[in-house]
């Protein structure tokens, strides 16, 4: 390391510890006024104060009044600005529907209760009544009869415009993010619309929505690694779920027709800008239909969400327009390849495929299982990035899931698609297996895999294939990330981005 850089690296350590040295006085500071409240017998945290509105509410009732109110208003939140004048004081309070300026005077107070004022901090909630009017430069401002300190904050706030850049602190601490950065609340707000609007979509369709357990005996419905607990009462291990395929076809094979479910399933896996080893999945799964109807499925979620949410079809993800608009493009993965990468992999060797594979620095997959259809595969890889808008990536080679359908045209392609947009794998679907024969065989063939060190193949379900011999009927299912919708109708860059607590190392690894 040069000395320049180590003289840098110096003045962040001593930058770092003079912030810390900063906060610790302001913390003690603090708790100096928590403890003097004690001693003057105000609590500091009392249990309840009664509003008559929102700040929201205060603002649209008053906010064409020429002269002072003669009502009284009761409102409460979160202290954001604070200026002290002599006499007179100034507060900026906030609260989940918007902020509003408040207005302390000793005269108007009393000597005594003013000084309460001196214990107050940023950050600290407080309850207000008191009369609305207009300051000189018309600002509606709350002139305060009573106050009282509803939570006294013990640390400060970050400074606006300092610490909430730091990635690292909008994700570990995501409270700070969401109290200091508006635009970071507003994505977690349109997260929450997003899910509604699924359900309301489903629902106009009469699908009925279902829970199955988190927890399960055996993993299964996706090529990962699970996540394993140990269950004491029991004395044996059991998995957190990697997918909700195996219990939903339960249902079906139960007699419901249309169901979904949204719920938090759990890969022991990397962690990446589109990835997180807990996340939120959509699975639905309709009776009598395919895989072509999961497409038109597919196709009219993804523009009914988009014009719930954004009032359009079009829209801008990270600086590239992207049109939902109908029909979305339909292309193999052999086709992809040829169109994105320059590589007819239909006349290519396998040792071709593999050199091509070494060459893109792409894990080659070892065992009996790899065949040509699990090569292609893997060396899709290079061309997912190139998908910006949106494309059907259809008919997989027959090796890449244990779970569907051989095509009913083409001899070794299954019928199978993913969607991508802008890169990102947004869904899997298929024409589900209902031969219980064909899944016993090939649930076999992944065990063999997993016992060959395959940490991503299934162990048999052995009662999911005796529930496929009472008879499952023809079924289209579909599964949809739902943290990556959210990404793209939010414009967020990265999955952390768009949940609450992403997974994360531990601060001091």
């Amino acid at each position: 390391m040069t000395k320049d850089k180590i003289s840098k690296e110096e003045q962040k350590r001593k930058n770092i510890k003079k912030q810390l040295l900063k906060e610790n006085d302001l913390i003690r500071e603090r708790v100096e006024k928590l403890n003097n409240l004690y001693l003057k017998n105000i609590n500091p945290y009392p249990y309840k104060f009664d509003i008559t509105k929102k700040i929201s509410g205060i603002i649209k009732k008053y906010k064409d009044i020429k002269k002072e109110s003669k009502n009284k208003e009761k409102t409460v939140g979160r202290i954001m600005g604070l200026r002290r004048m002599g006499k007179a004081t100034f507060l900026d309070i906030k609260d989940t529907t918007g902020k509003i300026q408040a207005y302390f005077n000793q005269d108007i107070l009393g000597k005594e209760k003013y000084k309460m004022l001196k214990y107050a901090d940023n950050g600290d909630f407080i309850g207000i009544k008191g009369n609305l009017f207009k300051t000189q430069t018309k600002e509606l401002t709350i002139k305060v009869k009573e106050f009282t300190i509803l939570s006294k904050s013990l640390r400060p706030l970050p400074e606006k415009y300092h610490g909430l850049k730091d990635t690292e602190l909008k994700y570990r601490q995501r409270y700070l993010d969401l109290l200091m950065n508006p635009e970071s609340r507003k994505v977690f707000e349109t997260r929450t619309q997003i899910i509604e609007a699924i359900r309301e979509f489903y629902k106009k369709r009469n699908y009925i929505e279902v829970e199955t357990p988190v927890l399960q005996n055996i993993y299964g419905g996706a090529a990962a690694r699970p996540f394993k607990t140990f269950h004491h009462d029991l004395k044996k291990d059991i998995y957190l779920r990697i997918s909700l395929e195996l219990n939903l076809k339960r249902l079906i094979i139960g007699g419901f027709e249309k169901i979904f479910e949204m719920g938090k399933v759990f890969r022991n896996e990397s962690i990446d800008v589109t990835h997180n080893p807990e996340y939120t999945l959509l699975e639905s799964y309709e009776a009598y239909a395919d895989y072509e109807d999961m497409m038109d499925l597919c196709e009219d979620l993804f523009i009914y969400l988009a014009k719930k949410i954004l009032g359009k079809t079009k829209f801008k993800y990270q600086e590239k327009t992207i049109n939902l608009s109908k029909p979305w493009k339909r292309m193999t993965m052999q086709k992809a390849i040829k169109k994105y990468a320059h590589l007819d992999v239909e006349k290519m060797t396998e040792k071709d495929i593999k050199n091509e594979l070494v060459k893109n620095n792409i894990e080659l997959p070892v065992g009996e299982h790899v065949t040509k259809g699990v090569l292609i595969n893997e060396l899709f890889k290079i061309v997912e990035e190139k998908l910006i808008q949106p494309v059907f990536i259809i008919d997989h080679p027959k090796e890449t899931t244990p779970l569907c359908k051989a095509h009913r045209k083409k001899k070794d392609a299954i019928e199978r698609f993913e969607p991508f947009i802008c890169g990102m794998e947004i869904a899997n679907a298929y024409t589900e297996l209902n031969d219980p024969i064909e899944q016993r065989r090939l649930f076999n063939e992944q065990e063999k895999r997993r016992k060959q060190g395959d940490e991503e193949a299934n162990p048999v379900d052995n009662d999911f294939c005796k529930a496929l011999d009472y008879g499952m009927p023809p079924l289209g299912g579909i599964g949809i990330g739902i943290d990556r919708i959210v990404m793209l109708l939010t414009n967020s860059k990265s999955i952390r981005d768009v949940i609450f607590f992403p997974t994360m190392k531990s601060q001091e690894e």
